[in-house]
C-alpha cells in the first residue's frame, strides 16, 4: 500500500462512520463474529494471574489492526475471519517484532494510566468492579462510589491520559503492517497525521458520542414510555457490541484517508451490493 500523509478535511468524519456501517452491511455475520472472537481472547487473556489487565491491554492494537485488515479485505470482496487477528503477526519478523513492541507499550502505559487513576480515586475503579462483581449492588451504593471526591478527577485524568496515549497509536499498527515503519517512526507518523486531520476527527468522535448517547437515552425513553424499563439494559448489551463492531471497521477508513487511498476507498464503499 502506497502510503501518502495528507490533511482531512472536518467534514469526512462523520463520512468514515457512515462508511462503516455501509461496510458492516456487507458482511454482518463474519465482522460480529471477529468481535465475539475478540472478546473471548480477552476474557481469557484476564485469567493470567497477576498480568491478567495487562495482557487484555496488550492485544488492543491487535484489534484494532485486525479489523482493519478484515475491512480492507472486505471493500475488495475478499474474506472476513478472526483469522485475520494473527495475519499482520505471520508476516516478516521485522514488522512482527515492530507490532509486538507496540502491543507490549501500549499495554504497559495503559496499565500505569490506570493504576493511576485508581490511586487518585482512592482505589474506587477496584471498588466499583468489586461492586459490580456482586450482582446485587444497589443504585444508592453505586452513586455513593461516583460521588466521592477523587472519582471525577481520576475520570477526567484518565480521559485526557487515554486520549493521549491513543494519538501516536491511533495509525501506529497499520503503518507497521502496511508502510513498513519501524515502532518510532510508526508512532510519530500516527501523532502527526491525527494533527493534520484533528478536525475530521474530533467530527468523527462527536458522531460516536451521538450515536451511544443516543441510542442508550433512545431506549430508555421507549422502553419506559412502555413501562418496560428494566429492559432498556438488556438492549443496551447488544446495541453496544454492534457499535464497537462499526467503530473498529470505521478504523480503516480513517487511515485511508490519512494515507492514502482515499477516494478508491470510499468509492467501493458505496458500490451497490
Amino acid at each position: 500500500m502506497s502510503l501518502l500523509l495528507k490533511s482531512v478535511e472536518p467534514a469526512r468524519g462523520p463520512r468514515w462512520v457512515v462508511d462503516a456501517f455501509r461496510l458492516f452491511k456487507r458482511r454482518p455475520l463474519p465482522f460480529a463474529l471477529m468481535f465475539m472472537a475478540f472478546l473471548f481472547a480477552a476474557v481469557i487473556a484476564s485469567l493470567v494471574p497477576v498480568l491478567g489487565g495487562v495482557l487484555q491491554m496488550m492485544l488492543l492494537p491487535l484489534l484494532s489492526l485486525g479489523f482493519m485488515v478484515a475491512s480492507q479485505s472486505a471493500l475488495l470482496d475478499g474474506p472476513v475471519s478472526p483469522r485475520q487477528f494473527i495475519e499482520p503477526l505471520q508476516g516478516d519478523a521485522k514488522r512482527r517484532q515492530s507490532l509486538l513492541i507496540l502491543c507490549v507499550g501500549y499495554g504497559v502505559c495503559a496499565a500505569l494510566i490506570l493504576l493511576l487513576c485508581d490511586a487518585v480515586s482512592d482505589n474506587a475503579l477496584q471498588r466499583l468492579q468489586a461492586l459490580m462483581a456482586r450482582g446485587d449492588s444497589t443504585q444508592a451504593e453505586m452513586q455513593a462510589l461516583f460521588n466521592e471526591p477523587g472519582v471525577a478527577m481520576a475520570t477526567l485524568l484518565g480521559v485526557g491520559l487515554g486520549t493521549a496515549l491513543s494519538v501516536p497509536y491511533w495509525h501506529a499498527p497499520a503503518l507497521v503492517h502496511w508502510g513498513g515503519q519501524g515502532v518510532a517512526q510508526a508512532l510519530f507518523s500516527s501523532a502527526l497525521a491525527v494533527w493534520r486531520s484533528k478536525g475530521a476527527l474530533l467530527a468523527y468522535m462527536a458522531t460516536w458520542v451521538a450515536l451511544v448517547l443516543g441510542v442508550g437515552v433512545g431506549s430508555a425513553l421507549v422502553f419506559g414510555l412502555l413501562g418496560m424499563s428494566q429492559l432498556a439494559s438488556l438492549v443496551s448489551v447488544p446495541a453496544g457490541l454492534f457499535l464497537s463492531t462499526v467503530f473498529y471497521i470505521s478504523l480503516l477508513f480513517t487511515f485511508n484517508d490519512s494515507f492514502g487511498g482515499a477516494s478508491s476507498v470510499s468509492a467501493a464503499a458505496n458500490e451497490p451490493q
